[in-house]
């Protein structure tokens, strides 16, 4: 539930009784898609700020912190990534943290709703930098459709980087889903999927994330938290799933001499993240 009282946008978590609010400027775009609804606010300190279906996507200020994570610890996990795909990412700032890598030579961006890539094109340029790089190939329509449809053995790195596990991305967070990502990924594969708060689902959707992976075939699955503070308790995670290889270790010296700059990611951030908080490991102890 959402409300805009007095020039604050507040994004209301019913069933947790918390809730998280910005002072809004103004209201700069609004449109319901095929799919969804769309907005888009000027914040007085966080700069723009997306909102789908009345919950919070992202911003201006603190969106880096998300796209990096979600990219970079798999990126310098596996040993060669040379192809990715990203289901989802609309916003094309994950897309634009892949192709910072100079060993990717193909990425695709599949995204259900185009109209989340076009008003982020008009209000978010900055992360959409790269969608005129040769390496970027665009697919606007279903992610779990087109990952089923994708040659096996065809892929290196899979990110799934959606919204909450409702209505369109329902879905992405499916044990059949899993199966065909496991079934796309080469030797040495890693899937990578947004994960939501270690402190309110840490015994319920990471737990799930982790069994259904196992279920489909990924032999090592690993969930790194980070901070993102305009999501739910300001602590969020990704899951990481390996077809074969395990995740605890990471091309360090090349995360450290990456020739590209990032504002969170580091290799002393990525080793900490590896580091499982007491009862995010007794929850998902099978």
């Amino acid at each position: 539930m959402t409300t805009l009282n007095d020039g604050w946008f507040t994004e209301v978590f019913q069933n947790e009784g918390t809730a998280f609010s910005l002072k809004v400027r103004s209201k700069l775009h609004e449109e319901q898609s095929e799919f969804q609804k769309l907005e888009i606010y000027d914040t007085e300190t966080f700069g723009n700020l997306m909102v789908l279906d009345g919950c919070v996507m992202l911003t201006t200020r603190d969106n880096f912190l998300y796209h990096e994570m979600m990219t970079h610890p798999a990126l310098f996990t596996h040993k060669d990534p040379r192809k990715v795909v990203i289901i989802g990412g609309g916003d094309c700032g994950t897309l634009k943290e892949v192709l910072k890598h100079p060993g990717v030579e193909e990425a695709w961006q599949v995204e259900i709703d185009e109209r989340v890539t076009r008003l982020s094109e008009k209000y978010f340029p900055e992360l959409c930098e790269s969608n005129g790089d040769p390496r970027a190939n665009f697919f606007f329509g279903d992610g779990v459709q087109w990952m089923r449809d994708i040659e096996p053995n065809s892929v290196d790195l899979i990110i799934i980087d959606s919204t909450d596990p409702v209505g369109p991305a329902e879905g992405l967070f499916a044990l059949d889903f899993y199966r065909d990502c496991m079934l796309a990924l080469k030797e040495g594969g890693i899937v990578v999927q947004q994960s939501e708060s270690p402190l309110l689902h840490a015994e319920t959707i990471i737990r799930d994330i982790h069994q259904d992976m196992k279920k489909a075939g990924l032999a090592h699955v690993v969930t790194l938290p980070f901070p993102q503070p305009v999501y739910p308790t300001g602590w969020w995670s990704c899951t990481m799933g390996s077809k074969s290889n395990p995740l605890h270790y990471f091309r360090e010296e090349d995360a450290a001499e990456r020739p590209f700059v990032t504002r969170y990611y580091n290799e002393a951030i990525h080793r900490g993240a590896l580091a499982q908080p007491q009862f995010m490991k007794d929850a998902l102890e099978d």
